[in-house]
């Protein structure tokens, strides 16, 4: 049991009090009593400004008092704007006890009474205290003093002291749910010397609210960062309607998240923290009123709101609790999310890929996970082009959300340098040289054909046969796999797709023939995903792009999923043929996960578009999206994707072609893609639910849906090579 708590307070009247700060200081002044709970602190008025004298209990350790010390002089280098009440002289002994000096501060003492604005400011506050602490230490920081939470478990002794049994039991049931869930993870939460007691009763506000007094370091200690935290939600909701507990909470980690986020687990705890101090007021109350009954007063001053409080909590499932202080909520089971998916969204939404839904709770690199811990190994999609959860992405969007997140009407340096960074990484003979940011890769097409619609005052385009370029309007106009019963919605006209082994003169003759109206642009997917996956040569391509512009066409080069490295190690696809689009949309990979898209032109043309100068996206190329891709950009030229990529893919194909797998008819593709051609589509869709089922996704395309589809993330390795083609082996 820590001594300090157990030693009598000290027994000094006011006028000992102006006396010893006279004596030891050479304050003349007079003096009143406030209150303390094991100190003793007097309020010294000398009619200018003043000082409140803090006389320690004889129990307490010098070293403590110097920790206490070392710590407001450390806030106060760190963060000199904090209102904490500095020590006016060296502290001094008088019979036996050690006597401080501290200014005074001015305010108002807050309690519930505090409006939200007030409490999300408080707790901002005491966020920035935290941050002033974190860089500081002191050896007598991990004193044991049973005031700090990780020390409930010692709280049982007290609990004989608590005469109701109801309320006995319930601060054993608190001590329990502590030991269950917090005790075990205690040594997994952050940790740092902390105020230890930042609650109403040691701050003073002023008429609004705001924070202008931060007192009494003495429960100072090494301790976890989300206890110091529980500390003060616990004296922030007492004396509140119960009702309202969790609303006011949460306001309340608004402003210390807004200086410093609390982690998962940390929030996961959280309620169970709060419980702890709560069943410590209540337990140390009732202890020290039954051996210091002259404080009884000030000791058990908010008792009453306390057990209130813990009664409400004990009621709660830990897990309620933690859900509603920000905690990721309860996951719901599989078959029932489906059913809620379907009740929700009806018939209008895609359905789920695969018989058994992939349920995915997490991700990380190549592996997405299921709520049982199951992994699967993701050889299919190909937004995350580096990789699910990238930290460096992530840390990129976290950073820009918390500074700014506004529109591109707004000067934002993330815009520019994505735009000028984007411009850097094309080949010089395109000559593209504007970027409008968007958010999607359909928005980029879309917004690919309103251009080429404006600038040539003509409505036709020409497309591959299964081809797939977005969901707007006019991007499903142009994306043959989306037509109902596969029938033109105008004037579109389809040509098979380049490095299919058809005659694309002819077919591109047919296909200009066709449109009455003239040729508008011809868009180009440069994977030719949709139709099965195909490479084409370059001189398939240069005759496209030759043919739409002797058409009057717009070429439009759609790099939402061949971009971005995935046909590598050239970071475009149609760079390596040495052609030079008049457009090039990109999308998908751009944010690997974030939305964020581009359309990538010449000056010439978007200034000849009728929309020049007004287009607009509200949130197209926000800074948080372009923070985003300017990250992706970085990861793929830092860790080298796109060449590694391309050599891994390379193994991949070769790998399935040795197979010798008479119901693979053909095997196709570049970098890290690879159609792999079936004997049936009935066949693809068996081996990519049982692939499903052996914990690896692959996806289906082609117009018969017989082509396997592999495209997973740019960090795929040998590794998960061998995995894919031993199970695909084993299946066919």
């Amino acid at each position: 049991m820590s001594s300090v708590l157990d030693s009598a307070p000290p027994r000094f009247s006011v006028e000992d009090a102006a006396r010893i700060a006279a004596e030891l200081f050479g304050l003349q002044a007079t003096a009143s009593a406030l209150g303390s709970e094991r100190d003793q602190a007097f309020l010294l008025d000398d009619g200018e400004t003043g000082g409140v004298l803090k006389i320690s209990n004889s129990g307490e350790d010098g070293a403590a008092l110097d920790l206490e010390e070392a710590a407001i002089a450390h806030i106060a280098a760190v963060d000199a704007d904090l209102p904490v009440a500095r020590p006016l002289a060296p502290r001094a002994a008088f019979d036996g006890h050690q006597v401080r000096l501290f200014e005074r501060r001015h305010g108002l003492k807050a309690g519930p009474e505090l409006e939200d604005s007030a409490v999300r400011g408080l707790a901002e506050t005491h966020a920035r205290v935290c941050l002033a602490l974190r860089s500081f230490f002191h050896p007598a920081a991990g004193r044991e003093l049973l005031w700090n939470i990780r020390a409930t478990p010692e709280l049982r002794p007290l609990l004989a002291e608590i005469e109701e049994p109801g309320r006995r039991a319930l601060v054993e049931r608190t001590l329990d749910r502590y030991d269950e869930r917090v005790r075990p993870r205690w040594e997994r939460l952050r940790a740092q010397v902390a105020h230890g007691d930042f609650n109403l009763d040691n701050l003073f506000v002023d008429e609004r609210g705001r924070v202008t007094g931060i007192l009494d370091f003495g429960d100072c200690c090494h301790t976890a960062l989300a206890a110091d935290v529980a500390i003060a939600l616990a004296s922030i909701l007492r004396g509140r309607p119960v009702d309202d507990s969790f609303r006011v909470a949460r306001i309340a980690l608004d402003g210390f998240a807004s200086r410093l986020p609390l982690e998962e687990l940390e929030l996961e705890l959280l309620g169970d923290l709060v419980a702890a101090r709560l069943a410590a007021i209540v337990s140390i109350s009732a202890w020290r009123s039954r051996r210091f009954p002259e404080n009884t007063a000030y000791i058990e001053a908010w008792d009453e709101d306390s057990w209130r409080l813990l009664e409400f909590l004990d009621g709660l499932a830990p897990e309620e609790t933690a859900n509603e202080l920000g905690a990721r909520p309860p996951r719901t089971a599989t078959q029932e999310l489906a059913r809620r998916r379907e009740d929700a969204f009806g018939g209008l939404l895609t359905p789920l890929t695969y018989r058994r839904p992939v349920h995915a709770v997490r991700a990380e690199g190549v592996w997405i996970y299921e709520p049982d811990g199951h992994r699967l190994l993701d050889a299919y999609n190909n937004v995350p082009v580096v990789g699910h959860c990238h930290p460096r992405v992530a840390e990129a969007i976290v950073r820009q959300t918390r500074l700014a997140a506004t529109n591109a009407r707004y000067l934002a340096q993330p815009l520019v340098d994505l735009a000028e960074r984007l411009l850097a990484t094309f080949p010089p003979e395109a000559a593209l040289d504007t970027v409008l940011l968007v958010n999607s890769g359909s928005e980029a097409n879309d917004l690919a054909w309103r251009l080429a619609t404006g600038t040539t005052g003509r409505d036709g385009a020409i497309v591959t046969e299964h081809a797939y370029h977005g969901v707007t309007a006019a991007s499903t106009a142009l994306s043959p796999e989306d037509w109902p019963e596969r029938t033109s919605p105008g004037s579109i006209a389809r040509i098979p797709p380049p490095g299919s082994g058809c005659d694309l003169e002819s077919a591109l003759a047919g296909a200009l023939e066709e449109l009455d109206g003239g040729l508008a642009a011809t868009f180009l997917d440069g994977s030719l995903m949709s139709d099965g996956i195909h490479v084409p040569e370059t001189a398939e391509l240069r005759l496209l792009v030759e043919r739409t512009h002797a058409a009057g066409g717009l070429y439009v080069a759609d790099e939402v999923q061949a971009g971005h490295g995935r046909l590598g190690p050239e970071l475009w696809s149609f760079a390596r043929h040495g052609v030079a689009p008049d457009v090039v949309t990109l999308g998908k990979p751009m944010g690997n996960g974030y939305p964020v898209a581009a359309v990538v032109t010449r000056r010439e043309l978007s200034e000849r578009f009728p929309y020049a100068g007004r287009t607009f996206s509200t949130f197209g190329g926000n800074p948080v999206a372009a923070s985003a891709a300017l990250a992706v950009l970085d990861v793929l030229e830092d860790e080298r994707l796109p060449q590694r990529a391309a050599q891994v893919g390379k193994r991949l194909r070769a790998a399935i072609v040795d197979l010798g797998k008479g119901d693979i008819v053909e095997v196709r593709g570049r970098g890290i893609l690879a159609g792999v051609q079936l004997s049936s589509g009935e066949l693809a869709g068996t081996v990519a639910e049982k692939l499903r089922e052996n914990g690896i996704l692959v996806g289906r395309t082609g117009k018969d849906g017989d082509v396997l589809k592999v495209r997973p993330p740019l960090v795929f390795e040998d590794e998960h090579v061998e995995l894919l083609v031993r199970a695909l082996d084993l299946l066919l």
